[in-house]
């Protein structure tokens, strides 16, 4: 019997040690693979879930660590009945009975366990085998009759060499592991952040009588790179640099105003049309920090810290599911109106925000945002700053219904200086003295809409201030269909004469996930632009826009997205000729 016992444990102890190195070695390299990180940027709801997945996996591992730890004290079984857990259906009963009952080289945990399925540490493997081998060489030194034959070492030659080609491929792959760990711990990136990446290529083109002879097609790129860090494993600062050469196209009126409209600006520089990419870069390839902020768990709630390029639709729900795509990013709708509620446009640039959540468990899950975003807070000068500056606070009640449904009822108080436009997200979009194109622009609605605080007789201009208010919701009916909406009202009340007006905006989509192969959609939304009536003669038309999409997953990592933007009554004024942009966006995201 000893005979036996000694040949398998010869045969099998390589195996079983190679086996065991390649499992240890893999483990070595896992710590240095971390998970992925959203696509810069996210709102708060979906970009921090990652964070806390890490953190649970680290904490799994210590614990597993703890348990293999010199205060754990292993006893020796006499029968596999010993482990209350253990079961003969178990794949590996057999296994374990005969090394717990013809060996006695299998130790149990003072609670009647074997953990089975827990992570194995290389001391306690060390443990294990030298028990075994211990086991064996017992055997050996008290047996008396039956020790190894010639046959016997026959045997264990030939077995040998039968094997060797396994055991000379198992000590390639772990001297490949072990160098290829090497590697990865020397040049790795960093310990704590991700770097991610987006980059859009885009060929779009105007269509009509007008439009169509004052654009010619372009071939347009944005690129944003992110660096997500987090410090604790529940926090992230995210660091985001953005390059891209768009410009928007002009619609068609030619700079051209009708009778009484001498103080307003040029009709044709407004936000109607424009799409995601276009967003965030100077329109010159040049690279500008896009977004500096940090956000963290505080008490029950989420805070959000903003050092530049904050936005509302950071850290608010915009519940526009697959028309929003983060905060502009290239694989939602092509538009930004689209994309979210006019409302989360209003101020951004640096500032505080926290969400609390008031319930959790049950039919509901509902919670509580308020921040402050100011556009000028770098600047010490009088009228500027974080508090005299351009600014949009904002407070909102959110509540969802199970997974299926999602509503927000959304209030914003902003101020703009002379000239300022309200839908700019802090970019401090500003007529000059002579009312030539702003620059940057606004970023969603018509001019007429943007530009308050204008007198609407004499075009004397002054600061003013706004009240909003909003409410969105998103309905999935089934996994194959999600249905959202918006509608806003902005009461702009100017400090000097004649220059009050209100502007209305709304819009609903319906999404189509998976629409003909996993990861597509099939995205149709349409609503009227931001607008205001009794400002200026002429110019009371509803600005409706229809788009329509269809973002084709290539690859987990390319997409592409033609889609169609149907506009009438461009600039509120009923005289101008329907306008069509066709565009075909390719989303890299790494």
């Amino acid at each position: 019997m000893s005979n036996m016992i000694l040949r398998k444990s010869l045969v099998v102890g390589p195996a079983v040690l190679g086996a065991s190195l390649l499992v240890s070695g893999t483990g070595i390299a896992a710590p240095i693979t971390t998970t992925e990180f959203s696509t810069i940027p996210q709102p708060a709801a979906t970009e921090f879930s990652p964070v806390t997945q890490d953190s649970g996996v680290i904490n799994q591992v210590n614990n597993y660590s703890n348990e293999g730890g010199e205060n754990t004290i292993l006893s020796q079984v006499t029968s596999v009945s010993d482990f209350h857990e253990v079961k003969p259906t178990d794949w590996a009963f057999q296994a374990l009975q005969s090394l717990v009952e013809r060996y006695g080289c299998i130790t149990g945990y003072p609670d009647g366990t074997y953990r089975g399925n827990r992570v194995l540490t290389r001391y306690e493997f060390a443990a294990g085998l030298n028990a075994c081998l211990d086991r064996v060489n017992e055997l050996i030194a008290t047996a008396t009759v039956d020790m190894a034959t010639r046959q016997d070492l026959a045997v264990l030659e030939r077995l040998q060499e039968e094997f060797s080609a396994e055991l000379a491929t198992i000590r390639g792959r772990v001297d490949s592991l072990e160098w290829r760990t090497s590697e990865l711990e020397a040049n790795q990136f960093s310990t704590t952040t991700k770097l991610s990446g987006e980059a859009i290529f885009a060929v779009t083109d105007t269509f009509g009588d007008r439009v169509g002879d004052n654009n010619n097609g372009v071939f347009q790129n944005r690129v944003r790179l992110g660096l997500h860090s987090s410090f604790t494993g529940r926090d992230i600062l995210t660091t985001s640099l953005v390059s891209g050469n768009s410009n928007n196209f002009d619609l068609g009126n030619d700079g051209q105003l009708p009778a009484g409209a001498d103080g307003l600006p040029a009709i044709a520089k407004s936000g109607e049309g424009m799409q995601t990419f276009n967003i965030g870069n100077s329109g010159a390839n040049n690279v500008e920090i896009d977004r500096l902020t940090y956000q963290t768990p505080l008490g029950r709630g989420q805070v959000y810290l903003a050092a530049h390029g904050g936005k509302h639709s950071h850290y608010a729900p915009v519940n526009n599911p697959y028309f929003a795509d983060g905060t502009d990013g290239g694989n939602g709708a092509l538009t930004t109106f689209a994309a979210q509620s006019p409302i989360y446009r209003i101020g951004g640039g640096a500032g505080l925000a926290y969400t609390l959540p008031l319930g959790e468990g049950g039919p509901s899950n509902s919670s509580v945002t308020v921040g402050y975003l100011g556009s000028e807070p770098n600047d010490p000068s009088l009228g500027s700053g974080i508090f005299q500056g351009n600014y949009g606070a904002l407070g909102q009640f959110n509540i969802n219904l199970g997974d299926r449904v999602a509503l927000a009822a959304t209030y914003v108080r902003g101020y703009h200086g002379t000239g300022s436009a309200i839908f700019d997200s802090g970019s401090n979009a500003k007529l000059d003295p002579f009312g030539a194109s702003p620059s940057p622009r606004p970023i969603v609605g018509t001019t007429v809409a943007n530009y308050g605080g204008i007198n609407n007789q004499t075009g004397d201009r002054s600061p003013f201030s706004t009240q909003s208010y909003g409410a969105s919701a998103a309905f999935r009916p089934s996994e194959k269909l999600s249905i959202s909406g918006f509608v806003s009202y902005t009461d702009v009340e100017g400090s000097g004469d004649n220059d009050n007006s209100e502007i209305w905006s709304y819009g609903a989509g319906i999404a189509l996930p998976d629409f003909g192969r996993r990861g597509n959609v099939l995205g149709i939304f349409a609503g009227a632009q931001p607008h205001a009536f009794d400002r200026v003669q002429g110019l009371d038309k509803i600005p409706y826009q229809v788009e329509g999409f269809y973002k084709h997953r290539i690859s987990d990592h390319i997409s592409v997205t033609p889609g169609v933007i149907w506009m009438t009554n461009s600039a509120q004024n009923g005289n101008n000729e329907d306008v069509f942009i066709g565009t075909v966006r390719t989303t890299f995201n790494f």
